[in-house]
């Protein structure tokens, strides 16, 4: 089997469906997850927010956005912004899973819908909202080389950062909050392996996990 066909395999066995599109308690959003294999390896692609954006300029993420009343569920939401921002196509992406939603710290509920794309796609980001697209391998964000964390709240007990070098255009880039999170949640689920860092989570039964915390925010609205 591939490394393609692995990952399909493992991450298929998290996918929560529409189990959470029901819960209008919050605004929603999606973020889609691109992935690609090169050269035998698994590659997530990610891109730099535009500094003339209100929230969060300059930072690291994934193409992603507030939902629309036109989209009919998460994966529509992310597969709209991904168009919008770095231009690829709906046809184009190969949707996986999605995986439980997380609460952001202004209080979106964010889907993470995980695809996989071609490795010869070559994005055109839009400058008002992308200043600059690049990838990294999946397996990187399970190092403790390049790695830090900060006893910072964020998902779990600490907010993890990642400090990656593109040896392509050697520009570096701080990969931290929410994405890394869900780029060491991805690689745990990938190659079912800890990272060597402790993460502030429970690796065991994360989907659960997730499940229950996400169900216990509910419950104190």
């Amino acid at each position: 089997m591939d490394a393609k066909a692995n990952v399909i395999r493992s991450l298929k066995k998290h996918d929560i469906g529409d189990e959470f599109s029901h819960v209008s308690s919050f605004p929603k959003a999606s973020v889609l997850i691109p992935l690609f294999v090169r050269e035998g390896r698994v590659h997530v692609l990610l891109t730099v927010r535009s500094t003339q954006l209100k929230h969060n300029p300059g930072e690291v993420c994934f193409p992603g956005g507030k939902s629309d009343p036109h989209d009919q569920d998460e994966i529509d939401t992310a597969l709209r912004e991904a168009l919008e921002e770095i231009s690829l196509p709906p046809d184009g992406v190969e949707v996986v899973c999605r995986l439980c939603p997380l609460l952001n710290q202004r209080g979106l509920l964010v889907t993470p819908v995980v695809a996989f794309i071609s490795d010869s796609f070559q994005a055109s980001p839009n400058p008002d909202e992308v200043s600059e697209v690049f990838s990294v391998p999946v397996e990187w964000f399970l190092n403790e080389k390049d790695h830090s964390a900060y006893p910072v709240p964020n998902i779990g007990e600490y907010t993890h950062s990642f400090i990656y070098t593109d040896p392509v255009t050697d520009k570096t880039h701080q990969i931290w909050g929410m994405t890394a999170f869900l780029i060491i949640l991805l690689a745990v689920l990938v190659f079912e392996k800890k990272p060597e860092f402790e993460v502030g989570f429970d690796l065991e039964n994360l989907i659960v996990n997730f499940r229950r915390y996400l169900q216990h925010k509910l419950s104190k609205l």
